[in-house]
């Protein structure tokens, strides 16, 4: 029995063991290149995004195509997919007249390099310096937008670099804090590598922010969004959107989040 026993627990300690190693995989979900800036629109282009560490990060700016805002938006996208498949938001927003950089991290649309929480942090310093040293932007006219895990990236560069608005679709609370629901039988919290905290971020962030999420999410479930909220010295509003679910087209470039976004835009 004895002999059983130890059997069955070296053999769960090297799963946690594989889990642990391979982790990073079963977070991050890169999808391949999206194709020519041009399936954006007319005013699309292809731009490049170089990194503090050597890294050259393929992107789509979108310019506007309405009435020019003068105002900037970095969006920053969840843990799947690539720029791709945003692109009808980018243009609902350019029509709008904002400008859009659609970023894709490393290791996503084609870029090289392996996607980290420290990685994509400076991914995401690299596109807000491009955007005020490439694309003329203005520190005072950007916003930041971050949907689901990208809420924890733009709410960690919200800190150092404060933005003019905070837009975060479909946040969690922290990476642990969802991951354990979707795996109540692992020691999730103990085994995560990438942390991507964001109510504790939220509490040094002043900008004017507002939080959009689905009423029916079952990725990251209404009450994770909702304190976010809470946590936010900023908060504008919340908007909670009744029978959305994560994915859904209204969370992604539906009539409430161009208007949110519009609400957040600086006037003058």
């Amino acid at each position: 029995m004895a002999r059983t026993v130890l059997v069955l627990v070296a053999v769960a300690l090297l799963m946690l063991a594989l889990l642990w190693a391979v982790q990073r995989r079963i977070i991050y979900l890169p999808a391949g290149h999206p194709g020519p800036a041009s399936v954006a629109g007319p005013t699309a282009r292809e731009v490049t995004v170089p990194t503090e560490d050597g890294l050259e990060l393929g992107a789509w700016l979108v310019g506007p195509t309405g009435p020019d805002r003068g105002v900037h938006v970095l969006f920053a996208s969840g843990n799947a997919g690539h720029r791709g498949y945003r692109v009808g938001l980018a243009q609902r927003l350019a029509a709008e007249g904002f400008s859009v950089l659609l970023l894709d991290y490393r290791g996503f649309g084609g870029n090289p390099g392996s996607p980290s929480e420290q990685g994509l942090a400076q991914d995401v310093r690299a596109a807000r310096r491009f955007l005020l040293e490439h694309a003329g932007a203005r520190p005072d006219r950007l916003i930041y937008f971050g949907e689901s895990l990208g809420g924890a990236v733009v709410t960690g560069l919200a800190v150092e670099h404060p933005p003019a608005g905070l837009l975060l679709r479909s946040p969690f609370r922290d990476l642990a804090s969802v991951g354990q629901l979707h795996y109540p039988f692992l020691p999730v919290r103990l085994m995560l590598r990438d942390r991507l905290d964001v109510v504790g971020p939220i509490q040094r962030v002043r900008a004017p922010t507002i939080v959009v999420y689905g009423g029916a999410d079952r990725v990251v479930p209404p009450e994770q969004s909702e304190a976010v909220a809470a946590a936010a010295p900023g908060l504008v509003r919340t908007l909670r959107l009744p029978g959305a679910d994560h994915n859904d087209p209204v969370l992604l470039d539906g009539d409430e989040i161009i208007a949110a976004v519009v609400d957040l835009s600086p006037t003058s």
